[in-house]
């Protein structure tokens, strides 16, 4: 009976009783129990075969999601190999398709446009067979509104955007090219290290991190290029980041620019998104150490491979060094200024020296309150969930707060 009822309740005929039983948006118990239900038609095959596969549809649709039980693996990622006739179409109208990941993203706007279709489709018959079920033809009309469809459409900047948080989370290992759905979620992680990533290894410290130059070899930017070669190959690198970067909007003169300023500036905020409660506000798995506008420092970290020595992992193996580095920098660019006649060349090194300037006292404001915290080991328990272990990290032990980590309310 359950398929006869969701197809009913789902359907424009049960939202038009609906609204002449109570006219505001707001449905209870006992609205939904005065629908008249013709207990007869209980067993239709017709309405239960519609209502299964609408269903299948959306729950397809659901599990491409990150945020979902039982996701995968991120469609651009498995949508990989394209057809023998695609590859010839390519190379004889090279405006037809560019590159792997476009290849990827096409089949996958493909499917997505087949699966809305059939979904509205199952829907306007399913409002139809009701309509003449209640006689109400000169009432309603079947037809369904695009926007009242609840799968989605291929959004480009939105799924590449979702591509760039799979291949983070392949980074810290949560998932794997290798195997389906959760690779890691807490646990034994030498283990699954040992057997679940061979194809892409996920970072050793679970600390990546971000900067506006390359200055550490597990530089987010540098693994992402490393993750978009192994998924869709070496000879097409360029092209794939190329589009890429052209898909979520950045502006910059090479494709890693573009990336990079993403990871900066947007990446964390999208993660907020995707990771949030409605009413409960934001639950990041990934956490975001920030020393502030300048972007003195900035690196992630992956809540579910915390343990007592992240924090001082943090300080020693990256705050300091890029400390390090910027002094250095600085006295290159000094050495530079003295050498160079050319005031366009030379006020961009100004330019640039001020701007490190900041960043050097920026981080050195940011490595004296790590400090405090680092010494206290603070692990966490994954049973108390996002905002208890976001806070209490930011903790000492004698309860002060030292604002380490981006804010998540």
């Amino acid at each position: 009976e359950l398929p006869y009822f969701l197809a009913f309740t789902n359907s424009i005929v049960a939202q038009a009783y609906l609204e002449s039983i109570n006219p505001t948006m707001n449905y209870g118990v006992g609205q939904v129990c005065a629908l008249p239900i013709k207990t007869e038609l209980l067993s239709l095959e017709e309405i239960k075969g519609k209502t299964e596969e609408c269903v299948a549809l959306s729950k397809i649709d659901w599990d491409y999601f990150e945020t979902s039980w039982d996701f995968k693996r991120h469609p651009l990622a498995e949508y990989t190999n394209a057809s023998e006739e695609e590859r010839t179409l390519a190379t004889q109208d090279s405006s037809y398709v560019q590159c792997p990941v476009e290849y990827a993203y096409t089949d996958w706007m493909l499917d997505c446009d087949e699966r809305f279709e059939k979904l509205k489709e199952n829907e306007e018959e399913l409002n139809r067979i009701f309509i003449d079920i209640y006689g109400l033809q000169d009432e309603l009309t079947p037809e369904v509104d695009d926007e009242d469809v609840t799968v989605r459409k291929a959004d480009l900047q939105r799924d590449v955007k979702s591509f760039i948080s799979y291949a983070v989370g392949c980074m810290f290992g949560r998932y794997s090219l290798d195997v389906e759905g959760l690779a890691y979620a807490g646990g034994d992680w030498d283990e699954a290290w040992e057997n679940k990533y061979k194809s892409f290894i996920p970072d050793e410290d679970n600390c990546i991190p971000i900067t506006d130059e390359n200055y550490f070899s597990d530089d987010i930017v540098g693994r992402f290029v490393e993750f978009v070669r192994v998924v869709y190959g070496e000879d097409t690198l360029d092209e794939n980041l190329q589009f890429i970067a052209d898909s979520i909007g950045g502006k910059g003169d090479e494709p890693r620019d573009v990336i990079r300023k993403y990871f900066l500036n947007d990446f964390f905020k999208d993660h907020c998104k995707t990771y949030s409660v409605s009413g409960s506000g934001k639950r990041p798995i990934y956490w975001l150490f920030d020393s502030g506008k300048q972007n003195g420092f900035k690196a992630l970290v992956y809540m579910h491979r915390w343990n007592s020595d992240t924090i001082a992992t943090v300080r020693a193996r990256y705050v300091t060094k890029v400390q390090e580095k910027y002094e250095n920098e600085l006295r290159a660019i000094d050495l530079q200024l003295g050498h160079i006649s050319d005031p366009r060349q030379k006020a961009a090194l100004q330019k640039r020296k001020e701007h490190i300037e900041k960043q050097v006292t920026e981080i050195k404001e940011y490595d004296e309150i790590i400090s405090h915290v680092a010494l206290d080991h603070i692990d966490i328990d994954l049973d108390d969930g996002v905002k208890v272990n976001h806070e209490k990290v930011q903790h000492d032990r004698s309860g002060k707060k030292y604002n380490i980590l981006a804010p998540i309310k």
